[in-house]
Formats: structure tokens, C-alpha cells, sequence
């Protein structure tokens, strides 16, 4: 059973690359912009709901 340790370590190994994959494009710049512009969201929208002033 030689070959489950193996595949063990292969998906460790591949588990951790996509963990520093995640992580370096997450700090990079180019994702920078779309976490800021997410980031502004709950700022465009607007707290109150609409209403009608045409009530008389």
C-alpha cells in the first residue's frame, strides 16, 4: 500500500500549491481593484427604501 502514501503526499502537496496560489492572488494588485470596488458596496446602496411622496 505503498502507492496510498504516495497519493497522500501528492495531494498534500497539490492542496498546499493552490493554498499559495489562493494566497499570492489575493495580495497581488490586479485583484486589488475588485476587493476595493466590493469593499464600496454597502455604501452605494441605500439604507432607506424608496418612497412615494405623491401621497395625499
Amino acid at each position: 500500500m505503498e502507492w496510498l502514501n504516495d497519493a497522500r503526499i501528492v495531494i498534500t502537496v497539490l492542496g498546499f500549491l493552490c493554498f499559495l496560489a489562493i494566497c499570492f492572488w489575493a495580495w497581488s494588485k490586479a485583484a486589488r481593484n475588485d476587493f476595493d470596488e466590493a469593499a464600496m458596496i454597502p455604501f452605494r446602496e441605500h439604507d432607506r427604501p424608496e418612497t412615494n411622496n405623491n401621497q395625499h
